[in-house]
């Protein structure tokens, strides 16, 4: 029963965990669950909402990609939840805020990766997607009721970015598994793509870290660890932590800004931004549901294009853009 689990977390974790039964509560009170734990809650609301459900036709690094193996925005997700819990478990902190934190991470992010989220912010004059998350669980979800998340879950998901300052050791832990997984997967399909091979990773990062995917993802987990156990805080070792830098500063030069995997980018911008502009100019076209929280159409077309899956929006774009056959 819950009773026994509150208790298990009192007598088992580390001091430095955040309880249950601790937590600063939610926006809204509501009747307590007698079986699930507050942070169990939120993890299952997070679960079954509609955003979470979207992530799988959502772009990760590959616009649509050819291969049925290629990382999406869910599986991404999942991977962080998993590299997630493993630190948590070893360092004796909650697991279940970890996971709750993990698997929201990343609700508002745009369609077609990180492009989506330059052209809104192009838009708009500011867009971050770890803002749009925390609103997607505030404001959007449940027809505008939105979540009723705990306040340590919202905090996590707003700081999960590595420059983001968390207030729990859990949400920590989530924002460096968001690294750990997203840099170790891309390299695994870019591999897959045929955009870089083993020999192109740096000798020294390989030295460190291992070769394979799983090596390096090992490395990272049991550096946090050995860094953290028994620590107010979550942190790496110097050289791991240069690694890392490293390791994304390679990544951004080989695959994320100049690989052929960014070749596509420039037509999807393209189509968000047309698309954003063309509902700008006929704002009625934004479905109701989206403007019952505002009625200011920078937001609600903000909020609806956000939202939106690649299919979705190429979709939509095909509705407004695209000459229909005469019949």
């Amino acid at each position: 029963m819950k009773e026994d689990y509150l208790r298990f977390e009192e007598e088992y974790l580390s001091p430095y965990a955040m309880r249950s039964a601790e937590t600063k509560g939610r926006l809204k009170t509501i009747e307590p669950c007698p079986l699930r734990t507050e942070y169990q809650r939120d993890r299952d609301r997070i679960i079954h909402c509609k955003s979470f459900r979207r992530l799988k036709h959502k772009t990760q690094v590959f616009l649509s990609p050819g291969g049925d193996h290629y990382r999406t925005r869910l599986t991404h997700t999942l991977e962080v939840t998993q590299i997630a819990r493993t630190i948590s478990r070893a360092l004796r902190l909650n697991e279940d805020l970890t996971e709750a934190i993990a698997l929201g991470h990343d609700l508002g992010h745009t369609p077609f990766g990180h492009a989506g989220e330059r052209v809104l912010n192009k838009m708009t004059g500011h867009f971050l997607h770890n803002e749009q998350s925390l609103r997607v669980v505030d404001v959007l979800e449940d027809g505008g009721k939105g979540l009723n998340l705990t306040y340590e879950v919202r905090d996590g998901i707003l700081n999960h970015k590595s420059d983001g300052k968390p207030a729990t050791l859990e949400g920590k832990v989530v924002s460096y598994a968001d690294r750990i997984a997203y840099l170790n997967h891309d390299i695994d399909d870019a591999m897959r793509a045929g955009i870089l091979y083993e020999d192109d990773i740096p000798k020294e990062i390989n030295a460190l870290l291992g070769v394979k995917k799983g090596q390096k993802i090992n490395s990272f987990v049991l550096d946090i660890v050995e860094a953290s156990v028994g620590m107010p805080f979550i942190a790496q070792s110097p050289r791991f932590a240069k690694a890392m830098a490293d390791l994304r500063e390679f990544m951004f030069e080989k695959v994320y800004i100049k690989s052929a995997a960014k070749l596509e980018e420039a037509r999807a911008t393209q189509m968000l931004e047309l698309l954003y502009k063309h509902y700008e100019q006929n704002p009625s076209l934004v479905p109701e549901s989206y403007m019952r929280n505002t009625k200011d159409a920078k937001i609600f077309i903000t909020d609806y294009i956000a939202g939106m899956t690649d299919n979705y929006a190429l979709k939509m774009f095909r509705e407004h853009f695209v000459p229909k056959a005469w019949e």
